[in-house]
């Protein structure tokens, strides 16, 4: 993937665009909500966040700790039309920029392999959810075609493509997140599977 905002936003709007609204309705059906405060964290350009709003009555906020990623979040969701219910806020996981439960969803695709310290995420992430609220924290595809296609254009694009994509997987394993929820203290929290990937699952 590219390292920097413009490029970034390039692929996302370009490539991988048709997962997030699959993603989007699958997140919500499985948090049960369609109300509240939804926070989508590492939001990059601010796809999933504006999907989240479009699919739900939830109020979204787009949070990166890149301004420049930002700007390009703020551009898409006035193209969506959804300003008056999605909004961009920088910050980072690490130390989250929210009272203690007060966000009833978090959601974040892809940005946890980058994550440096996971355990202090997952704490931050736990202490502003509110009571009810869920956290679905990883990646996936949408669905194996959605997946297919992806890997296709990102191969053509990419010789590396395949190789970094094990690197960034081999940061986030199943196993490695499970200790990291344990070091939290989370031990009710597990990782939840699905076709073309898994997601870390914190409910409160």
């Amino acid at each position: 993937m590219p390292r920097n905002a413009a490029g970034f936003d390039r692929i996302a709007t370009q490539v991988f665009a048709p997962l997030y609204p699959v993603v989007a309705r699958r997140l919500l059906s499985w948090a049960g909500t369609e109300k509240g405060l939804c926070v989508d964290l590492g939001a990059g350009p601010g796809l999933l966040g504006i999907e989240v709003a479009a699919h739900s009555e939830m109020e979204v906020l787009a949070l990166d700790r890149d301004p420049e990623m930002l700007s390009f979040a703020g551009q898409h969701i006035r193209e969506a039309g959804l300003s008056g219910r999605v909004g961009s806020l920088l910050g980072d996981v690490h130390a989250l920029p929210f009272c203690d439960n007060t966000v009833d969803l978090f959601v974040s695709r892809g940005s946890i392999f980058f994550w440096e310290d996971r355990p202090r995420a997952f704490s931050e992430i736990f202490r502003a959810l509110a009571p009810g609220g869920t956290a679905y924290l990883g990646g996936s595809f949408g669905t194996p075609a959605i997946k297919e296609e992806i890997f296709a254009e990102m191969r053509r694009r990419n010789p590396h493509w395949d190789e970094d994509v094990a690197r960034r997987s081999g940061r986030g394993r199943p196993a490695t997140l499970t200790a990291a929820l344990s070091s939290a203290g989370l031990h009710d929290a597990g990782i939840k599977d699905e076709e073309t990937g898994f997601w870390v699952e914190i409910k409160k």
